[in-house]
């Protein structure tokens, strides 16, 4: 239904074109038809004219109707809308228990951006937003669960993403649609990263499409020996 809105009101000016010129061809078709049907003598003749008259009224109201349509919802239905009626909740292809690994061309772009590590989170707030697992600076290495909570009014879901420490490109790993609270969020292959200082940020996304202000854990991935 949504799409179908707004399509209807992205293309209001040419579907306003498509029906001028079907109703121009329409509405000339009724009249042949009608002048047809006033001058017909014979019964057989005048059942076909009145057969034509009654299709071209068919066309042309249909087409004056879609046109009253058209022009209430956008000036009258849409213009009254809240403006995050067109905001859908995103779905992701996700699963139960996310996991993830990064493509190789991004393990190569992190493993050129060294950085030093912080040895603080930011922007973590407990009980609503935080990873508990890993903590700031631990040392991490092959495949891990991380742990901890996304729980906002509105939820709507979450992601966690990892950059180079130092760096502003982030990848993501995985994401989840449930709320989670001091549990698992999801597993984290590091095994494919280069070991070093890395930056582990978990967003969450509210049911009106607004991102809040990330939890950012600094963490550093060594050797898987």
């Amino acid at each position: 239904m949504v799409d179908l809105l707004k399509f209807l009101a992205t293309y209001e000016v040419l579907i306003y074109i498509v029906l001028a010129i079907g109703g121009m061809f329409s509405f000339r078709w009724l009249f042949r038809s009608w002048r047809e049907w006033r001058v017909a003598v014979f019964s057989l003749e005048r059942e076909f004219s009145l057969r034509r008259l009654g299709r071209s009224t068919l066309i042309s109201f249909l087409i004056v109707l879609f046109f009253c349509f058209e022009f209430s919802l956008t000036s009258f239905v849409l213009p009254g809308l809240p403006s995050d009626f067109f905001l859908v909740t995103p779905t992701l292809d996700l699963i139960s228990t996310p996991t993830g690994t990064l493509s190789a061309d991004m393990m190569t772009q992190f493993a050129n951006q060294p950085g030093s590590i912080q040895p603080n989170a930011s922007g973590c707030t407990p009980g609503q937003l935080e990873v508990t697992f890993p903590g700031p600076g631990e040392e991490i290495k092959g495949v891990i669960e991380l742990t901890g909570t996304v729980n906002i009014p509105n939820f709507g879901f979450y992601k966690y993403e990892v950059a180079p420490n130092g760096s502003s490109t982030w990848a993501t790993i995985a994401a989840g649609t449930s709320v989670v609270v001091d549990a698992s969020l999801g597993r984290w292959d590091t095994t494919a990263l280069t070991p070093g200082d890395y930056q582990l940020r978990l967003v969450v996304i509210d049911n009106q499409g607004t991102s809040l202000p990330p939890c950012i854990v600094p963490v550093q991935v060594i050797p898987n020996q």
